[in-house]
């Protein structure tokens, strides 16, 4: 599975790290980016919470 965060749609609420910190990030930008390519095993679960909380439906999980 990958993430994908659209930067353009991002507030950078900072919720996605919260509940998937192995897979998101905040960054200087104020916004949330992808740690890695590819989604953790481990983190799959959390990662589609993050994507479904998500206020302004940002994130894609694939």
């Amino acid at each position: 599975m990958k993430a994908h965060v659209d930067q353009d749609t991002c507030i950078g609420c900072g919720l996605c790290p919260s509940i998937a910190p192995d897979v998101f990030e905040m960054k200087d930008d104020g916004k949330a980016h992808v740690i890695s390519d590819t989604i953790p095993k481990d983190s799959e679960d959390s990662a589609k919470e993050a994507e479904g909380s998500c206020p302004v439906n940002a994130i894609s999980i694939l």
